[in-house]
């Protein structure tokens, strides 16, 4: 579990291919000097598991199925990825609960300057909007971000500089793609609204189901 806090830039040193999958070495500086093997780290949003570490470079295990649902299979390097290791009990929940499990690919439609902010607008299926709402959370690229606007299959986020001059944000251009992890409570909500026919979410129905005390 993750906050959408980012920790680090790294860089991607190596993608060596494995059968389907893949094997990808990243740098990484002192803020993550604390890393272990067999630990979960976010890389641009998708957890994944240090299988090799050293003082400069770790690496991961990316299978096929990550490949296709993520960016990770189209990374070269140097590119840059967002890092952040995982949520221990006793740290402040900053952003929002993140599981590292991306659930679709979007694509950067428009960036609009904001005086120093930047609004930025994406496509996303018309399945992944509906779990997005106005000043609700999203995932991108693992960083937390708060939902501006939602029309059709359009989303849009504002970024300040400091988000974007510390994420691999900053980098970022019209009709790059970027990895998507909806809202894991907004699933959970309607996954349990269609338990039953004719099932109404109400106060009640939250309190049931352990939403509401």
């Amino acid at each position: 579990m993750f906050t959408g806090l980012i920790e680090d830039r790294g860089t991607i040193v190596a993608l060596q291919r494995k059968g389907e999958g893949a094997l990808i070495s990243i740098s990484y500086s002192p803020p993550l000097d604390d890393l272990k093997l067999g630990d979960s780290i976010s890389v641009d949003g998708v957890c994944l598991t240090l299988t090799r570490l050293t003082q400069e470079n770790f690496d991961v295990e990316v299978s096929a199925e990550t490949l296709r649902r993520t960016t990770l299979g189209s990374k070269k390097p140097p590119q840059k990825v967002n890092l952040e290791r995982a949520l221990k009990l006793s740290d402040r929940l900053g952003g929002h609960l993140v599981t590292g499990h991306v659930d679709e690919v979007a694509k950067i439609a428009a960036i609009t300057p904001e005086g120093s902010s930047q609004k930025i607008t994406f496509l996303i299926s018309r399945k992944g909007a509906r779990y997005l709402v106005e000043k609700g959370s999203v995932a991108i690229d693992g960083i937390s971000l708060t939902v501006n606007e939602v029309e059709g299959n359009r989303f849009s986020v504002t970024t300040i500089p400091y988000t974007a001059s510390h994420t691999t944000l900053v980098s970022k251009k019209v009709g790059d793609e970027v990895n998507i992890e909806l809202d894991i409570i907004a699933k959970y909500l309607e996954k349990l609204a269609a338990t039953g026919p004719g099932q109404k979410v109400d106060a009640q129905f939250l309190a049931e189901h352990g939403f509401l005390e």
